[in-house]
C-alpha cells in the first residue's frame, strides 16, 4: 500500500485532534477561576491602549551587558513574560536568567535581516510546555520575531495590541490555549505572516474580511466561538488549507469560493451554515478535502461537484440535502471517502451504493433511499421531500 496523501494525513489527524479536545485531561486543566485570575492580572499590567509607550525600554534599569540593544529589548520582554507565568511544571523557563537570551530554552536567535553582523531573537517555541500565564505587552519589544509557537499551553487573556509591532512575523501559533476576546486584529498588520493558527481557544465574534486578503498559506480558526458569516473576501485568499470547524459560523458559503486557486483543504464541519452549496465549488480543481458536515445545507448537490477531479475526501453528511446523487460525483477519479449520510437523498446511481463499491468508502445511511438499510422513516422523509428547495 502506498503512503497516504498529505491531505488524508491532515484530515484524519484533525478529526482525532477534535476528539481529544472533547476529553478532560488533568495535565492541561485550568479552572475558570484560575483563568479569570490570570486575565485580571494581565489587564492590570496592560497600558491603557494595550500598546507600549515610545521609549519604554529606556525606562527599565538593567545592570547587565548585552551584545546589542535588540537583545536588551528581548531580555526585558522575556523577563516580563516569565513574571507573567503562573505555572511552569516542566521548568522550561528555569534557565531564563541573565543576559544570554539566545541560550534560553525555547528561544532562538539568528542574524538580523537588516544587519547580518548582529544576532537577534528570531523565534520562540514553547509548544506543549503546559505553562499557565498570560502575554505581557512587553513582548512587543521583540520586533525581530518571525516565529511564535506556544500551542498546547494554558495561556489566558487577550493578544496584546503591542504585538502589532512584530512586523516580521511569519508563523503565529497560539492554538490550544485559553485566549479570549475578538479575533486578534494585530495579525492583520503583519505583511510577512504566512501561517496563522488560533484554533482551540475562546475567540468570538466577527471574522474581519481583511483576513482573507492576506497572503496566507494556512489558516486555522476551528474550535472557537466565532459567530459571523464567512466574508465574501474569502475568494481573494491564497491559503491552501483553511478550517472553520466547530464554531457558530452562519449564513451561506460565499460564491467567491470558486476563486481560491490554491485551495487544497477546506473544513466547514459543525457550524450553523446553510442554504444551497454554491456551484462555484466545482471550480476548485486542486481541492483534495471538502468537509461541510453537521450544518444545515439544503437542496440538491450541484452537478458542478463532478468537476472536483482531485478531491479525495468528500463529506456532506448531517445536512438537509435532497435529490438524486449522480454517478459522475461518486466516480470522481481521486475519491476514496465519500459520506452523504443523514440527509434526505431519495435516489442514487449504482456507483453510489456502498455494497457495489469495493474501491472507496461510501456511507449512505440515514437518507430516504428505497431498498437501502438504515434509512429514515417514511413520514420523516415526506415532511422534507414534499417541500423541495430549488437552488
Amino acid at each position: 500500500m502506498g503512503k497516504p496523501r498529505r491531505s488524508q494525513v491532515f484530515y484524519f489527524s484533525f478529526l482525532f485532534f477534535c476528539f481529544l479536545s472533547s476529553l478532560s485531561t488533568s495535565s492541561f486543566a485550568l479552572s475558570d477561576a484560575e483563568a479569570s485570575y490570570l486575565s485580571q492580572r494581565q489587564l492590570l499590567t496592560l497600558p491603557e491602549n494595550g500598546e507600549l509607550p515610545d521609549g519604554f525600554e529606556f525606562q527599565v534599569q538593567i545592570n547587565l551587558k548585552f551584545d546589542n540593544s535588540r537583545l536588551r529589548r528581548a531580555y526585558i520582554a522575556l523577563q516580563a513574560w516569565k513574571k507573567a507565568m503562573y505555572s511552569d511544571p516542566k521548568n522550561i523557563t528555569n534557565n531564563w536568567v541573565g543576559p544570554n537570551v539566545c541560550g534560553y530554552s525555547g528561544v532562538f536567535c539568528a542574524q538580523a535581516l537588516d544587519d547580518p553582523k548582529i544576532n537577534v531573537v528570531a523565534g520562540v517555541d514553547l509548544n506543549h510546555a503546559d505553562i499557565a500565564g498570560y502575554l505581557p505587552a512587553e513582548l512587543g519589544l521583540m520586533t525581530d520575531l518571525a516565529l511564535f509557537h506556544i500551542n498546547s499551553n494554558r495561556f489566558c487573556g487577550i493578544i496584546p495590541k503591542s504585538f502589532s509591532e512584530l512586523t516580521l512575523m511569519h508563523e503565529f501559533d497560539v492554538s490550544n490555549n485559553r485566549f479570549v476576546g475578538p479575533f486578534p486584529d494585530v495579525t492583520l498588520s503583519w505583511s510577512s505572516v504566512r501561517y496563522i493558527d488560533i484554533r482551540f481557544n475562546n475567540f468570538e465574534g466577527q471574522i474581519p474580511p481583511e483576513l482573507f486578503e492576506m497572503k496566507l498559506d494556512a489558516l486555522f480558526l476551528n474550535n472557537n466561538r466565532f459567530t459571523s458569516t464567512i466574508p465574501e473576501s474569502i475568494g481573494q485568499s491564497t491559503v491552501s488549507v483553511v478550517t472553520f470547524a466547530n464554531n457558530k459560523f452562519k449564513g451561506c458559503i460565499p460564491r467567491s469560493i470558486g476563486k481560491m486557486e490554491n485551495l487544497d483543504e477546506i473544513i466547514f464541519m459543525n457550524n450553523d451554515l446553510g442554504g444551497c452549496f454554491p456551484p462555484e465549488v466545482g471550480s476548485l480543481k486542486n481541492l483534495t478535502v471538502f468537509d461541510a458536515s453537521f450544518n444545515s445545507f439544503v437542496g440538491a448537490l450541484p452537478q458542478e461537484f463532478s468537476n472536483l477531479i482531485g478531491v479525495n475526501v468528500l463529506d456532506i453528511s448531517h445536512n438537509k440535502l435532497t435529490g438524486v446523487l449522480p454517478e459522475n460525483i461518486c466516480k470522481l477519479p481521486s475519491l476514496s471517502n465519500f459520506s452523504f449520510s443523514q440527509n434526505y437523498f431519495n435516489g442514487a446511481a449504482n456507483a453510489c451504493v456502498p455494497t457495489l463499491r469495493k474501491d472507496i468508502v461510501l456511507d449512505d445511511t440515514g437518507n430516504c433511499l428505497r431498498d437501502r438499510p438504515k434509512q429514515k422513516l417514511g413520514n420523516e422523509c415526506e415532511a422534507v421531500l414534499s417541500h423541495p428547495i430549488d437552488c
